[in-house]
């Protein structure tokens, strides 16, 4: 119990950590919490900063999310713990304590979440993601289609009540954090995905 409580709460700080606010500042990148959407996140970070930074950004935001479940893997965790650990780094990205709990919308960290569950899971998750982004090249559209399908995919791979739930929540969360998003997709006016050419 002592060994779970710890997992889930290490899940969380390392959710905490921006990776999209520390790549700029390394970066010497205007903050991404005033530029562009205003979102600490990886397709912000490529709006402002081009590729490369967007790229570094992603990579730190999924780590966040698959590192705290290969872990509890390799200490034999169950799946409601592994729930609570995959549910604590995605809440720590969305809400973390080291930047007055304002975070990101969760795309990324959800999608180390999922490799680090079960990587079938991850890339299906990814294919979808992938699939919709490179038709209709808008982000955030291929975000809410791909995690509005993970929790069928946890379903058809690991049949557990509690790692459903987990994704369920996930899901429930990221589109909350998304509810701007879906306005402007319904008014036509959502962005598309570009980079900063001359940063590229």
């Amino acid at each position: 119990m002592i060994t779970a409580t710890l997992l889930i709460i290490a899940a969380y700080l390392l959710g905490s950590v921006s990776s999209a606010i520390i790549v700029c500042r390394l970066m010497g990148l205007p903050d991404p919490r005033t530029q562009g959407s205003n979102n600490p996140g990886a397709t912000n970070v490529l709006r402002i900063g081009g590729k490369k930074a967007a790229a570094i950004t992603l990579v730190g935001d999924s780590l966040k999310g698959l590192i705290p479940m290969l872990i509890g893997h390799a200490l034999g965790a169950g799946p409601a713990v592994l729930a609570g650990i995959g549910l604590a780094a995605f809440v720590g990205h969305l809400y973390p304590v080291f930047f007055g709990f304002k975070g990101g919308k969760g795309v990324a960290t959800a999608l180390g979440v999922q490799f680090g569950l079960y990587w079938p899971i991850g890339l299906c998750v990814a294919a979808v993601w992938l699939f919709v982004a490179k038709v209709l090249k808008i982000s955030s559209l291929s975000g809410l289609i791909s995690m509005a399908l993970a929790p069928v995919f946890v379903w058809l791979f690991w049949d557990e009540k509690a790692l459903i739930g987990m994704q369920l929540i996930i899901t429930g969360l990221l589109i909350w954090r998304h509810r701007s998003n879906i306005r402007n997709l319904l008014d036509g006016t959502e962005d598309r995905i570009s980079a900063k050419t001359s940063s590229d």
